[in-house]
């Protein structure tokens, strides 16, 4: 799966799906949240720890000879612990990008399915919704079938473009209607996800894979994927906790939260966040995107990352002066974010502060 956002989502899916038909599966995903065994999943389940250490001790020579990053071992060491474990199927998720990216050394990626190709990272893959979308689509292969949901224009044009230049066969699926699926993963966003996530289920059954209507609505409704809109509870408060790690992701964030407030356990009215951003991300327009009038936010920093300050928001912002306050590390921020408010707060802005919260 390749895409912006939602590719983790599609990923979670079909695999549930693949798990309702019965079939074994593994699951290659990124970023983790709380360990690298999240990484490698074997028929649902993340790896066990020692069976991951072997593959990577195993393969530590490799690595060092020719140079690998840590990306692309840890991919080296899903393709191994697959090939051990004799998995049927194997869903892969995009780690950056996709033309250089270290899953497309697979030689059979004879399905595709995209997520929301949108703007991140664009120091790496490009500064426009085109260019970006030009490296996503560097996965697509000769007599593959890829799926997306509905695109931006210029990203359409893009997949649309390179999926004829590559002799692949790209379809458009419409979002599932609400009253027709029932989804594991909550969100409006999801209804799209889901459509290629069935897409791709329902590709694999035509090519003579035992999987049956009622496994994928199973699977469909089964499965889950943290960090998406994902309710919490610290200290007996309640949060609600999502990624958000992009432009794009806050904008999802804001609509869904707005158009359905009640859906997630949050009241009507100013909201409290705890609010963790990169400092390689869009932190201005993010927080812009995320706050409404009234709302107030914590910031703190993302452990282990360089992260946008208070003082450099505001310089880029001022009128955020207001809503903004500054935490040194996650307890206080949850601390003072849950004493300030008399309901459900919400976290975002990066999955790597929702893996520290999760760890404890």
């Amino acid at each position: 799966m390749a895409g912006t956002n939602g590719k983790g989502s599609i990923c979670s899916f079909v695999e549930s799906g693949l798990k309702a038909a019965g079939i074994r599966c593994g699951l290659y995903s990124s970023p983790h949240l709380v360990s690298w065994t999240e990484r490698i999943r074997l028929d649902a389940s993340p790896m066990a720890a020692p069976e991951l250490r072997r593959i990577l001790e195993r393969l530590q020579p490799l690595g060092l000879q020719v140079d690998l990053t840590p990306f692309e071992l840890i991919t080296a060491a899903a393709f191994v612990a697959f090939a051990e474990a004799g998995v049927e199927l194997a869903v892969l998720e995009v780690g950056l990008g996709g033309r250089l990216d270290a899953t497309t050394c697979h030689p059979r990626r004879s399905l595709i399915g995209f997520g929301s190709i949108g703007l991140d990272h664009t120091e790496v893959l490009g500064a426009t919704a085109a260019a970006i979308a030009a490296e996503k689509a560097g996965v697509l292969e000769p007599g593959c079938r890829a799926f997306s949901a509905p695109q931006s224009p210029e990203v359409a044009a893009v997949l649309e473009a390179e999926a004829a230049r590559r002799g692949a066969a790209l379809r458009w699926v419409e979002p599932l209607a609400p009253d027709g699926w029932s989804l594991g993963l909550a969100g409006a966003v999801q209804r799209g996800n889901g459509a290629v996530a069935l897409a791709l289920l329902q590709a694999l059954a035509a090519q003579g894979w035992p999987i049956s209507n009622s496994a994928m609505r199973e699977g469909l409704a089964a499965a889950r994927w943290p960090g998406r809109l994902q309710p919490w509870q610290w200290q007996g408060q309640p949060l609600l906790l999502d990624g958000a790690h992009n432009l794009p992701a806050a904008q999802r964030l804001r609509a869904e939260l707005d158009a359905t407030p009640e859906r997630h356990g949050l009241r009507p009215g100013p909201r409290h966040w705890v609010i963790g951003l990169l400092a390689s991300k869009q932190g201005p327009e993010m927080l812009t995107t995320l706050l409404a009038p009234g709302d107030r936010a914590w910031l703190v920093p993302v452990p282990g990352h360089a992260s946008w300050s208070r003082a450099a928001l505001i310089r880029a912002q001022p009128a955020l002066a207001t809503q903004l306050q500054e935490a040194s590390d996650l307890n206080g921020a949850l601390q003072a974010a849950t004493a300030a408010s008399s309901g459900t707060v919400v976290v975002a802005g990066s999955l790597y502060l929702l893996g520290a919260l999760l760890a404890g």
